[in-house]
């Protein structure tokens, strides 16, 4: 079975939640790159997905191995996540 496209979709979905909440993501590229950056826009151009970054500029969705939220991203929203 080919997971291809639900990976591809889970990629835009966190690419996506990074473009509306502000926060950066980390990635790794399939030539073994990683670096964790903000997400600009995601875009779609002749049927091909691109991201583009702040520092790392527009990357093919379809190089991504993984994408996540950074874990610096994660700040509690009250006192109470805190504890």
């Amino acid at each position: 079975m080919n997971d291809a496209p639900t990976v591809r979709c889970d990629f835009l979905d966190v690419l996506e939640e990074s473009v509306t909440i502000q926060k950066p993501v980390t990635v790794e590229l399939r030539d073994g790159k990683s670096f964790t950056d903000q997400v600009q826009d995601v875009v779609t151009e002749s049927g091909e997905d691109f991201v583009n970054f702040a520092a790392q500029g527009r990357v093919p969705v379809t190089q991504i191995k993984r994408c996540e939220p950074s874990p610096a991203a994660h700040q509690p929203a009250t006192y109470d996540d805190k504890l």
